[in-house]
């Protein structure tokens, strides 16, 4: 220690390693240290800081692990550890997998918690194939001083010894998908392709194939279980269905369970089997005043078939109008054709339509052909070459109308015809009388009230339904607000006929009902009733006696009673409690 109280070092190469810590007793003395001076002591602790000196080191020189043939993809194989005796930072290290046998199977990384090598699997492994790996772990320090570099090595290196274990899986199949090709139109039976599945295991068991029906509802193919062979059981029709797409599984014969699926798609080839028509019905007309060679149409064709060159389709006149002498066909070369008049000026009144037979034929192996019809109407045109009239009646139509217009027209005016007579039912319907029917007879329907009611709160005194409704029955019911009194009213008066009694009791029986009957008004009224008595001064009071035979009946009761009513009721009074009606 120097006189100013600095500690330096004594010795060389300190190793934190090997001791971190050194404790020292300080003394100070004044007079020089002379006798007779004081003294003092202090301790002082000393820590030796860390420095990357030191490099990995391995638990073990050789490591054993084990892993399944089933492990998955970066699944965990094994744990290895170098141990630094450095603190912190440069304790850190990297692990990795030196070049060699198993490299490209497997990889390491650090744990960075505890420091371990976590070593991981890069790709599938099979126990038939290979059932050993030998790999070369590395260990190296993650930060290194370049000043210490000379302490090195930093890094240290282990074997690890990988025995892979058998597995017993499912079947596998030889190819990751299939694709197969057969013709249309082939018969039942006929060969599609294979499936080729095989057992991984050393065991080698038999397979079993099937289809999933749930891929094939409609059954249209079938599979050897034997052998995966593939055929049709129905016929194919690449215009219905061009492709079809199912799953194929294979399993163990001896174990179910273990059953692996591959997918297997199948396109249908063509076959010329179609042959070409006009895509739309063609119909075009003719102008009267046309000259020689004016074009009239241009036509194509469509084909539901699919060659794998194209479609190439060729137009002639049919047979049987190849000497036609009012038209003829010229191919275009392109799938089109143009149809030209043969000769100039056509009548509509001699003839009206020509149908114009047209052969098309395409280029598939064999070639198909159908026969097609052009309807050509003759029309009388303007100065422009429109169509104005087209048939021997005079009919004129638009410029540019077509018949499919007319048609289209003559529905929307049916329609409105319709909904004008719907209209018309509705409104007669609602004109109808909703209680009165004709059969009814009005006659004891016309009543008369001159009184005020009870108010809102008087229900017992009448029925508004029944007034309404003429069809409803009357029942004798006494009424709970009117006590029935029965005035008989007798004046002496003239003789009127002999069954005046007759007309007494009828007077006073209808005069109770209306006293005794709850639904009649609660006041006076004046009633009409159609009797007929035996003797009477008006003679029949029938409505038949009234009205000729050949006559419509007629209701004027009050005219035909006049004389009889004054009379009665000169004899009787009103059936209510108001004398004075």
């Amino acid at each position: 220690m120097s006189p100013d109280g600095i500690i330096r070092v004594a010795l060389p190469n300190m190793d934190r390693e090997a001791k971190e810590q050194h404790v020292i007793i300080i003394e100070a003395k004044d007079m020089a240290g002379l006798k007779g001076g004081l003294s003092g002591t202090t301790t002082v602790t000393i820590t030796l800081s860390d420095v990357n000196d030191n490099g990995p080191k391995f638990q073990h020189k050789l490591y054993h692990l084990a892993v399944p043939e089933s492990a998955s993809i970066d699944s965990t194989v094994g744990r290895i550890m170098a141990t630094d005796v450095d603190t912190g930072q440069n304790a850190e290290m990297n692990y990795a997998v030196e070049a060699g046998d198993g490299s490209d199977s497997f990889a390491v990384f650090t744990d960075s918690e505890t420091q371990e090598g976590v070593i991981i699997l890069k790709k599938p492994l099979d126990y038939e194939s290979k059932r050993r790996f030998s790999i070369r772990v590395e260990a190296i320090n993650r930060y290194i001083d370049p000043q210490l570099l000379s302490l090195g090595p930093f890094k240290d290196r282990t074997n690890v010894k990988i025995n892979v274990h058998d597995v017993d899986e499912p079947p596998i199949f030889i190819s990751p998908e299939y694709i197969f090709e057969v013709q249309e139109n082939r018969e039942t039976g006929a060969f599609v392709g294979a499936v080729i599945a095989r057992d991984p295991d050393i065991a080698n068991n038999p397979i079993r194939y099937s289809i999933d029906r749930q891929t094939d509802l409609d059954r249209i193919f079938d599979i050897d279980a034997n052998n995966g062979t593939i055929t049709t059981s129905h016929s194919l029709d690449r215009e219905e269905v061009p492709w079809y797409n199912f799953s194929v599984s294979a399993s163990e014969a001896s174990d179910p369970k273990k059953v692996t699926s591959m997918s297997v798609h199948i396109r249908v080839l063509d076959n010329n089997d179609h042959a070409p028509v006009f895509p739309i019905p063609y119909e075009t007309f003719v102008c009267e005043n046309a000259k020689h060679g004016q074009l009239v149409q241009t036509i194509s064709a469509v084909d539901k078939d699919e060659p794998s060159e194209g479609h190439r389709f060729y137009f002639t006149l049919a047979s049987d109008a190849a000497s036609n002498p009012n038209f003829t066909v010229r191919d275009n070369q392109d799938n089109t054709a143009v149809i030209l008049t043969r000769r100039a000026g056509f009548s509509r009144r001699e003839q009206a339509v020509y149908l114009l037979p047209i052969l098309i034929v395409d280029n598939g192996t064999p070639s198909m052909s159908s026969t097609n019809t052009l309807t050509i109407r003759v029309c009388n045109c303007n100065n422009n070459g429109i169509g104005q009239l087209c048939n021997a009646d005079a009919f004129f139509l638009p410029a540019g109308l077509s018949t499919g217009a007319l048609i289209a027209i003559l529905v929307c005016v049916l329609m409105i015809l319709a909904l004008v007579l719907l209209l018309l039912t509705l409104r007669r319907h609602r004109k109808d009388p909703q209680f009165v029917n004709e059969d009814d007879d009005i006659r004891e329907n016309i009543v008369r009230y001159d009184d005020e009611g009870g108010g809102e709160e008087d229900t017992e005194a009448f029925n508004m339904a029944t007034l309404r409704n003429s069809r409803v029955v009357r029942e004798a019911k006494t009424r709970k607000d009117v006590t029935p009194e029965i005035q008989s009213l007798y004046r002496q008066s003239f003789r009127m006929s002999p069954d005046n009694v007759i007309f007494r009791e009828f007077i006073r029986d209808r005069l109770k009902e209306a006293d005794t009957d709850p639904s009649a008004p609660p006041f006076d009224s004046l009633q009409t009733y159609a009797f007929e008595g035996s003797g009477s001064i008006a003679e029949s009071l029938s409505s038949s006696a009234s009205v000729a035979s050949d006559s419509d009946q007629h209701y004027d009761y009050l005219s035909d009673w006049g004389p009889l009513f004054t009379k009665l009721s000169d004899m009787y009074g009103n059936g209510g409690s108001d004398p004075a009606l």
